[in-house]
């Protein structure tokens, strides 16, 4: 059966919420006014020193190496207040296993982040392994990243879900079909394209 590696941010959680509320009180902390949501979604995807330079750039400042340690420890324990799952997440999830396919996650994520709110959402149970920003020395859109999530779940096919562009990239760069989740943060074409969780079931069904 073809494994199916997903994304996380902007794919299988809405985390943008938990992710700004972190990003606006490191800003805060330094006198900066807050940034709205419509600003924070198109900084989401690179990881989180990428995020604060791009935070920190929107005020016209360069994001100092603390700034870091103090987003990581401060993500840490408000992760899950506000991140949920998308819709339809978990009931795609549940067919996608119960037919037999093997799950991953590739993020750009720091991994024990990933695992920590993949288990205060209950989704940890459906991913054979998950690959997190600090997992390899690479990162998507790298395709090694992806390779790396590959080789954890012993795959010779496999289909990449994700919302953002590095998630494309990384799938072509092993040429590898994806699927380009319309519901997320980011803007991207892939092989294949869905509005909604309850269309990946019987789409990936069909790619076989």
């Amino acid at each position: 059966m073809r494994a199916v590696v997903f994304d996380l941010d902007g794919t299988l959680i809405d985390s943008e919420p938990d992710i700004r509320a972190t990003l606006n009180r490191v800003l805060a902390a330094e006198g900066l006014a807050p940034l709205p949501r419509a600003q924070v979604v198109k900084m989401i995807g690179d990881g989180a020193k990428v995020l604060l330079e791009r935070g920190f750039a929107a005020h016209g400042r360069p994001a100092e190496p603390r700034y870091l340690d103090a987003f990581l420890a401060d993500y840490e324990v408000n992760s899950t207040v506000e991140t949920l799952p998308f819709p339809g997440i978990p009931a795609a999830l549940e067919a996608l296993r119960a037919a037999g396919h093997n799950l991953g996650v590739c993020t750009n994520k720091p991994e024990a982040a990933t695992r920590g709110i993949l288990a205060g959402l209950d989704l940890e149970k459906y991913f054979s392994a998950v690959i997190g920003g600090d997992s390899t020395p690479f990162r998507k859109p790298n395709p090694a990243h992806l390779a790396a999530t590959l080789a954890a779940l012993g795959a010779t096919q496999a289909v990449m879900v994700g919302d953002h562009e590095n998630d494309i990239k990384a799938a072509e760069g092993l040429e590898i079909p994806s699927i380009f989740v319309r519901w997320g943060y980011g803007e991207a074409h892939g092989t294949y394209s869905i509005g909604a969780a309850s269309e990946l079931p019987a789409l990936i069904a069909r790619m076989g």
